[in-house]
């Protein structure tokens, strides 16, 4: 499955309360009404670890560099790259999401080469 992730950081003038309001009730709805989305994930991170293998450096535990992750499935990146060219996304969604709501942002696209499911 094709994927994107959207990792960013909020605004320092944006309540987490008031946006993630607005994910549920404008952005999650919007996104999944393109075409190409199957499924939206936003994830709020609390934390993590890091470490090197290559330079032996130990895992252990820091903050992370991002608050929020947008995990995007889709039936293609193609697909969704048309997705990206609609007026819903280009022209009302997307200058929402850039002006008012994120700071910094960076988008991953992708394909899963593996998918497990403890059953």
């Amino acid at each position: 499955m094709a994927k994107e992730i959207i990792l960013y950081n909020l605004r320092a003038d944006v309540k987490e309360e008031d946006y993630v309001k607005w994910c549920a009730s404008y952005k999650g709805p919007l996104l999944l009404s393109l075409p190409g989305a199957k499924s939206f994930t936003l994830v709020k991170m609390m934390g993590g670890i890091t470490g090197n293998g290559q330079k032996g450096t130990s895992p252990g535990p820091t903050g992370s560099p991002y608050q929020f992750i947008g995990i995007m499935d889709t039936t293609g990146l193609e697909e969704w790259g048309k997705a990206h060219e609609t007026k819903a996304f280009k022209e009302e969604f997307f200058p929402q999401w850039f002006s008012k709501w994120v700071a910094d942002f960076y988008v991953l696209g992708g394909v899963e080469v593996y998918y497990g499911e403890k059953k």
